[in-house]
């Protein structure tokens, strides 16, 4: 690992007083499991690094009037025991203990995790299908970003420089609203997930769908919501044909990538299989 100059700033707007005077070569760190790594392979190569875990008021998860606010600083671990969290989805909660193992979930944190933009982690998936919405922060003000338009290409996020992520906002689900998360492991538990899946399904009394989002991770270079599979339960009761032509409009969707996880064109049958397995659970 190169030299580099470190700093532990006490305060936020001290934090983004250093990162504002040399924002090109200063790396923001939250738990590290990912950017030491990074350093440690030489593919990055920072000047100083910001770290930010002097900053408790990012550490916060709490339930507000406009939903649920959830710290960048918070680590996986305790997002997945949260009890606001659980109340306001329990397929949140289940997605962060859903990460890797015990010892990367109590260091790693939301905010490292999103910044990272890798499209395989868990965490995206589930906060694009709750329509989550990242807050960022510079010197000069702060910019609301919802999370389809945080994600710009593998690993690159739309963050600017000077930027840092302070939290992400949820508002409240749709009345009787259901939620899952599923992820295809064919090898260990702690693996990055093949293809993954996130569904929110609302219906109303009758049972016609009201509300419906569908998110998939290592699909392709980002994580992506399958629009048009959303579209097409507008308006229909959640029977077998729906959920199939959901479920293929899901798969036609992705763009996903050969590698050690498989082929594209499997990834993508497993999409459109791991679409259907969500949407029934949620039906």
């Amino acid at each position: 690992m190169r030299p580099f100059d470190y700093v532990e700033p006490e305060t936020l707007d001290e934090a983004l007083e250093i990162l504002a005077g040399d924002p090109d070569d200063t790396l923001v760190m939250a738990g590290g499991t990912s950017l030491v790594i990074l350093m440690k392979q030489d593919l990055v190569r920072p000047e100083r690094v910001l770290g930010l875990r002097r900053i408790a008021e990012l550490r916060e998860i709490r339930t507000t009037d406009a939903g649920l606010s959830l710290g960048a600083l918070a680590t996986h671990g305790a997002l997945a025991r949260s009890q606001a969290v659980r109340d306001h989805a329990a397929a949140l909660a289940a997605t962060f203990a859903a990460v890797a193992t015990v010892r990367i979930r109590e260091q790693a944190t939301l905010g490292g995790n999103l910044a990272h933009a890798d499209p395989a982690q868990d965490p995206p998936v589930t906060l694009l299908a709750l329509d989550g919405v990242v807050i960022a922060r510079s010197r000069f003000g702060e910019r609301r970003i919802p999370l389809d338009a945080l994600f710009v290409d593998l690993f690159e996020t739309s963050l600017e420089p000077g930027e840092i992520l302070l939290r992400v906002e949820l508002a409240p689900l749709p009345a009787g609203a259901r939620a899952t998360y599923k992820k295809f492991l064919p090898a260990t538990l702690d693996d990055y997930a093949t293809v993954s899946v996130a569904a929110v399904i609302a219906t109303d009394a009758s049972g016609v769908c009201t509300h419906a989002r569908i998110a998939l991770g290592g699909a392709a270079t980002v994580p992506l919501r399958a629009r048009e599979a959303e579209r097409s339960l507008a308006g229909r009761r959640l029977d077998d044909a729906a959920i199939r032509e959901a479920a293929a409009l899901a798969a036609a969707a992705t763009d996903p990538i050969d590698d050690l996880r498989g082929s594209a064109d499997y990834k993508r049958a497993m999409a459109g299989v791991w679409t259907e397995r969500a949407l029934r659970e949620v039906a």
